[in-house]
């Protein structure tokens, strides 16, 4: 039996849908619980106390958007990071993976553990689950006999790694889920959206909170509208005829090893501070590109225009130039950039992404709510394929590799394709129609052969698999 104390937590989840549900397991699950049970043992010799389950997500359209303060619309899906949670016999936090090829850590306390994750640049994977068990923890008060308390993980991904799929956030948010609930401390999920963003902040990664809210929020059935000023989701019902299909390109970034993610966070938080200023707005609190909408009051089409015709490409001086500020004015508000700065900042084909982007977050929504639309899958198929020219020319954060699955999406019969997740790698998603799917799949499969020169006996099932909106994350006991 675990020693985790439901019997007060139950009645306010089944009052309130607020909380992680913990749920009993089906005959698929109860098979991969025993399984990571098993390892459990083996590993640190008595049973789990407890699982947790939270899906990667994939992103059908506001991409690069939620860090600017604009809606997205995500869906969770059935590829998940897993944990069999348990306390060691010895103090401190210890993780390992389920697959062999993963090193693992043991064992510093929680005070010691955020020493550890910023003691180098290489963001070695269980420095995610780290990052969330710190970050969780981290504002919680008069813990001081739980600080010291160990916290023992197996965890087991089946999320592609770098692929766009959320599978870093994941891993984030089940380290919070975990910590949260060995620790008792029973969290309405908005406030685990929330602290799992901020905690993977930790491991340097300057991201929004969409991967984290589909986590906690997501429902199976159903696309989610998520917003984050406050933060609340609605459902979006897809057509009931369309298929989305993920492509892995096999093409890999990681956000927290490379600098392109942080960029254009800090190119959108400038482009929105020089909007203010040549608006005669005060700057200093204005750090999204959604504050100075709503400070101009002007819609999301003036906004594109705005920053079309009034933000260009720019260097460090000429933006000290045109704010009348220093660069330690701008560290002091939060920007990340340098005295000497080489970079170029494209402030303006950011900002006029990320408009255009939002306003096709809506206009998607829009064609699923229309019933009475014979038109759906081509109109959505339109909006993703605007979507990815724009991640593409304006954004730059596709790459050849992308552009051509694209390409071969399109010409084997999708409605629409795009990149999804932050880009420079990862996966594209695609959309068909159910009575399309098999030849379409038949098509891609054979191209995607041909052009990555791979075997005849790869298993093309693991590059490329239509998905479904799936649930968010669950709680298992043992």
């Amino acid at each position: 039996m675990t020693d985790i104390k439901v019997d007060q937590y139950l009645p306010i989840y089944n009052k309130n849908n607020n909380f992680v549900p913990i749920l009993k397991p089906n005959d698929f699950m109860n098979q991969r619980l025993k399984k990571i049970s098993n390892f459990y043992e083996m590993e640190y010799k008595k049973k789990p106390n407890f699982f947790v389950r939270v899906p990667g997500r994939v992103n059908l359209i506001g991409e690069h958007i939620d860090y600017s303060g604009y809606p997205v619309c995500p869906m969770a899906i059935e590829h998940d990071i897993l944990i069999a949670v348990g306390n060691d016999v010895s103090c401190g936090i210890h993780v390992t993976n389920i697959d062999e090829k993963y090193s693992k850590f043991y064992g510093y306390s929680l005070s010691k553990s955020r020493e550890e994750i910023e003691s180098e640049k290489i963001p070695h994977w269980w420095k995610y689950f780290l990052c969330g068990v710190v970050g969780g923890l981290l504002e919680v008060s008069n813990l001081s006999k739980e600080i010291n308390k160990s916290l023992a993980a197996v965890v087991w991904g089946t999320i592609p790694p770098a692929a766009g799929l959320s599978s870093s956030s994941a891993l984030v948010s089940s380290g919070v889920l975990a910590a949260t609930v060995s620790h008792e401390l029973w969290m309405p999920r908005d406030v685990l959206v929330e602290r799992s963003a901020k905690s993977e902040r930790l491991i340097g990664t300057e991201g929004g909170a969409m991967d984290h809210a589909i986590a906690f929020l997501g429902k199976e059935g159903t696309a989610e509208l998520i917003e984050f000023n406050p933060l609340r989701t609605t459902d979006v019902k897809l057509p009931h005829d369309s298929v989305f299909i993920i492509i892995d390109t096999i093409e890999r970034h990681n956000k927290a090893q490379c600098n392109n993610y942080n960029n254009r966070v800090t190119e959108c938080k400038l482009a929105a501070k020089i909007i203010a200023v040549k608006y005669d707005k005060p700057w200093n609190n204005i750090n999204t590109l959604y504050d100075i909408q709503k400070q101009l009051d002007k819609d999301l089409k003036q906004m594109s225009k705005i920053a079309a015709s009034s933000l260009k490409t720019y260097d460090i001086n000429e933006i000290c130039d045109v704010m009348k500020v220093t660069v330690q004015k701008l560290q002091d508000s939060s920007v990340k950039v340098e005295q000497n700065d080489k970079r170029l900042f494209a402030v303006g084909q950011r900002a006029q992404h990320v408009f255009d982007e939002a306003l096709r977050v809506m206009e998607f929504q829009n064609v699923c709510m229309d019933k009475e639309c014979n038109n759906q899958i081509n109109q959505l198929g339109e909006l993703m394929n605007q979507s990815h020219k724009s991640l593409k020319n304006l954004f730059d954060c596709s790459t050849e590799r992308i552009d051509r699955v694209v390409d071969l999406a399109i010409d084997c019969g999708a409605a629409g394709a795009r990149l999804t997740g932050a880009g420079w790698g990862g996966c594209v998603i695609a959309l068909t129609t159910k009575d399309k799917l098999h030849n379409f799949l038949f098509d891609i499969k054979n191209k995607l052969k041909v052009e990555f020169n791979l075997n005849d006996d790869y298993n093309m099932d693991t590059l490329v698999f239509p998905t479904q909106p799936g649930m968010g994350a669950s709680i298992y006991l043992n």
